[in-house]
């Protein structure tokens, strides 16, 4: 039986960080029993991930938990670690960390470093290593505190994506990741080693965008949310690339379902929905949408490019890949925009849905540049959601996004272009 940390032997599902909302989606071709298989997998992906981590730990593999889609996996594993993602997406553990941060900070990270004091977190308290990076104030402040009881190497972010000596800067960044595995776990990562890592998350990346690219069709055959449960806090797993494979084809060979078609197709940018914090997504799909798009960290942004499996220097390959990821931390952030306008219109969204966390100040600032490009550019409605991990404001949030839909269905009966 799996344990969480702490006294108690529990299946690691029912530890608060990994047991996921209860959620009654629209019906699709997932929900039917042809291919149970791999939708009852990642139903049950938190038990998998623990399941493979502890194998993991019994054959003397570190676990290395990261935090955001700039920490390099495939370095890590190269280096024979298992990467495994631990933001916080429940509410529940809050309050401890309130007692060291602010209570106007991002909920991710309160959630996150709650999960440390409360030792909650099987994944966490395993961790050999926390790679820590400094993305948002938020984190890197968070950062130092974890480090008083955990071992963490910090990466220092350039922000300036077109700037050559940024880039530079980020390549010695990784070289020194590199060294920081191999001297505390007494191995030697080889060029061959990083680039058999990168073909396994090209690999993973493309299944991703595959099954994201079925979201284009008219009645596509998942809603966004069902989408969004086809992923895993651990990289690389074999069986999981087994079974996106098999989801992807019952998928494509399913008759699609005509529900969809009638439901508002949404865009979804800002913030990364972590695991356990999907109650937007509920709302949206809900209240009559169809998130085709997930534009944020736990969609499209971290998949939308691979490594060069070709390149000289594999470092640099890998330096290359992450550094171009359109986080708001980065300024100009002119990648997220061109992004945005092409999602658009490859998925034929309807309208663009900005979700920001409470006190996240980058995307919080960025939502004035996508309200701008969303209605004067590409003439589509646009609606702003700030919230925190707390319910208390559901039905608020529901209310503004079902008038969204019926300013959107109006328009339509109309014949007018609509404005929100």
């Amino acid at each position: 039986m799996s344990k969480c940390s702490g006294d108690k032997q529990v299946k690691a599902k029912n530890c608060d960080p990994c047991s996921p909302p209860s959620v009654d989606c629209c019906s699709s071709a997932v929900t039917t029993e042809q291919n149970d298989s791999p939708t009852l997998w990642f139903e049950n992906m938190i038990d998998n991930c623990y399941d493979y981590a502890i194998d993991a730990k019994s054959n003397s593999r570190p676990i290395v938990g990261i935090m955001c889609e700039y920490a390099p996996r495939e370095l890590i594993m190269a280096a024979g670690g298992v990467p495994v993602c631990l933001c916080g997406g429940s509410a529940k553990t809050i309050p401890a960390a309130e007692d060291y941060l602010p209570a106007n900070l991002c909920p991710l990270i309160k959630s996150t470093f709650g999960y440390h004091i409360t030792k909650t977190n099987p994944f966490l308290e395993m961790a050999d290593l926390v790679v820590a990076e400094t993305t948002c104030d938020g984190k890197k402040k968070m950062f130092e505190l974890m480090a008083e009881t955990k071992a963490v190497h910090l990466m220092e972010l350039p922000q300036k994506q077109d700037d050559s000596e940024a880039f530079e800067h980020w390549v010695t960044e990784i070289h020194k990741l590199k060294a920081e595995l191999e001297t505390r776990f007494d191995v030697q990562i080889t060029p061959e080693k990083i680039r058999e890592a990168s073909r396994i998350m090209n690999r993973e990346r493309n299944l991703r965008r595959g099954l994201a690219g079925l979201m284009k069709a008219d009645a596509p055959p998942l809603t966004g949310r069902q989408l969004l449960n086809f992923k895993s806090i651990i990289s690389g797993i074999p069986t999981d690339l087994e079974k996106y494979e098999e989801a992807a084809e019952i998928l494509r060979s399913h008759s699609r379902n005509g529900d969809m078609s009638s439901r508002v197709r949404v865009l979804l940018t800002g913030v990364p929905v972590v695991h356990g914090a999907e109650r937007v997504v509920d709302i949206i799909e809900e209240s009559g949408g169809l998130i085709v798009c997930m534009e944020n960290c736990t969609g499209l942004k971290p998949i939308l490019e691979d490594v060069d499996l070709n390149a000289a220097d594999p470092i640099r390959a890998l330096a290359k890949k992450y550094f171009h990821i359109h986080c708001a931390v980065m300024t100009r952030n002119t990648r997220r925009i061109d992004y945005l306008r092409a999602l658009t219109a490859e998925y034929r969204a309807e309208c663009v849905i900005d979700l920001v966390w409470q006190a996240c100040v980058t995307y919080d600032i960025e939502s004035y540049q996508v309200r701008r490009l969303a209605e004067q550019e590409l003439h589509v409605p646009y609606l702003r959601i700030e919230t925190d991990y707390s319910p208390s404001d559901s039905a608020r949030i529901a209310v503004r996004v079902e008038a969204l839909f019926e300013t959107l269905r109006s328009s339509y009966r109309t014949g007018q272009p609509c404005r929100k």
